[in-house]
């Protein structure tokens, strides 16, 4: 089995160079590592001497970058392994993979255990984030336990080759690509199940560099499940909790707004969207368009 993982990135050259070393200390190494950017001023040259790294240019955006990773590799490999390039993994993560995939050839997609996002507490350092993963793994279960799922977690998530085809991420999801993962992985269960493992324990430390700004993730927060609801790849029920849930939480925030979190700017994001909604005239597309105010913030949900 040739296992490919997959990293698109943007504006984080130190930190991704020390994500890659941390790769190497995989107790099943990676055949090849896809680093998918808009330009090389966004990577620092690096060579492992335990994998072969491959370089490729896409326009800015989650999806596109994604999308030119997915055009490489698809042929290439058996399975590709999305991870963010701001995530830590343990050290066994794809030892598990490989072994659950071919322990299990009705499972279409694996994602991973994200025990902590430092997105909500305003951003990890690199090395509080070994810290935690560390402390995680030292009480992770022994015995791996899979639950299914409708779709998987983008920050770190596997699948096989075969089944992806011709498919691709919608690049109509812009930017950060809010729910490109469910779009995407929620067309494969027509494979396979789509399984969550335990023991494929995973840090995001969610720094704050590279991402939206407050007020276009709030544009997002709405327009993207209405998008993908008329699309047809997320149920009824799953758009709703997400819109319903984001507005909430934007708008109890709002009067006391945690400090790494433009609550405001989330706000004004939902409200416009749902103006869009009742004018008839919404598309995801026009989060782009959105001038970005000087807070960014890291994205979580």
């Amino acid at each position: 089995m040739k296992i490919a993982v997959i990293i698109a990135t943007i504006g984080r050259k130190a930190l991704l160079t020390k994500v890659l070393k941390q790769l190497e200390k995989q107790t099943r190494l990676p055949d090849e590592v896809i680093i998918s950017t808009p330009d090389a001023t966004h990577v620092e040259p690096y060579q492992s001497r335990h994998f072969n790294i491959t370089y490729v240019y896409a326009r800015t955006g989650l999806a596109a970058q994604q999308n030119a990773a997915l055009d490489y590799a698809v042929r290439r490999f058996d399975v590709v392994t999305f991870l963010d390039d701001d995530l830590l993994i343990v050290d066994d993560y794809l030892e598990r993979l490989a072994a659950a995939f071919e322990a299990h050839p009705d499972w279409a997609v694996i994602t991973g255990n994200l025990v902590d996002d430092g997105a909500r507490r305003g951003g990890y350092t690199f090395e509080h984030g070994l810290h935690v993963l560390e402390a995680a793994v030292a009480r992770r279960d022994t015995e791996t336990i899979p639950a299914e799922h409708e779709a998987a977690n983008g920050s770190n998530m596997s699948m096989r080759t075969r089944h992806i085809g011709d498919l691709r991420f919608d690049e109509r999801l812009v930017l950060h690509g809010w729910l490109e993962d469910i779009d995407f992985t929620y067309q494969l269960r027509r494979y396979g199940l789509i399984i969550s493992l335990n023991t494929l324990v995973s840090v995001h430390l969610g720094v704050r560099s590279g991402r939206a700004s407050g007020t276009r993730f709030g544009y997002a927060q709405i327009a993207n499940p209405i998008y993908l609801l008329r699309k047809g790849t997320i149920p009824l029920r799953f758009a709703c909790v997400q819109m319903a849930r984001n507005v909430a939480a934007n708008l109890v925030k709002s009067m006391r707004p945690e400090p790494h979190i433009d609550r405001w700017g989330r706000l004004r994001g939902n409200l416009l969207a749902a103006f869009h909604v009742l004018t008839g005239r919404i598309h995801p597309e026009y989060a782009a368009k959105i001038d970005p105010p000087r807070v960014t913030e890291a994205v979580t949900t």
